[in-house]
């Protein structure tokens, strides 16, 4: 009787404690809050059952191969990696999926940190790991140019902060998970 063999190869790592970043849709969550835009979670909240499938346990495949432990990966560079977006139609509908994460963060089924970021910041972290953001400084009446160093130093200031909270407690990705591509069927 044949083995069972993998959905993909074996040969690519799947690194476990990664996180993903997205920005989105700002809302309020309560009376007197902060604006929440941007958002960080485990990756393996993405092969939660609630989240359309199997667009997240593909966008979880592409997230945690040959990555670094601890590593946040703003979707924006998963966008830079698939060709510029033109192969997102291969992997999944990474709208719907971001949209299905908000939702489950809503109803307490995941745990999240939910971020309010400036406008540079944010805009940072939603291009790609080599681009540039030309922003007008009406006040120097010049332009001020960012790029990967600044967003490298937005991307630490957020992993200082998860870090110290996943110390007291690991990010919980949800109950029910499917399992991540690769595995053994």
């Amino acid at each position: 009787m044949p083995q069972p063999q993998p959905e993909f190869s074996q040969a690519t790592t799947c690194t476990r404690h990664v996180y993903l970043l997205f920005a989105h849709e700002p809302y309020y969550p309560g009376p007197d809050t902060r604006e929440i835009n941007t958002t960080v979670v485990a990756a393996d909240s993405l092969l939660h059952p609630y989240v359309r499938q199997p667009d997240g346990v593909r966008i979880h495949d592409l997230l945690t191969q040959q990555r670094q432990p601890g590593e946040i990966i703003p979707l924006a560079t998963l966008t830079h990696e698939l060709n510029g977006g033109a192969d997102w139609p291969k992997i999944g509908d990474w709208e719907g999926v971001t949209t299905d994460l908000i939702q489950l963060i809503h109803t307490g089924r995941c745990d999240a940190l939910s971020l309010g970021l400036p406008d540079i910041p944010r805009a940072l972290l939603c291009t790609g790991p080599h681009g540039r953001l030309r922003v007008y400084d009406a006040a120097a009446e010049d332009f001020a140019t960012y790029g990967p160093a600044e967003r490298a130093a937005v991307l630490d200031k957020v992993s200082v902060f998860l870090t110290s909270i996943a110390i007291e407690r690991p990010f919980w990705p949800g109950d029910g998970l499917l399992p991540p591509l690769g595995r053994l069927t």
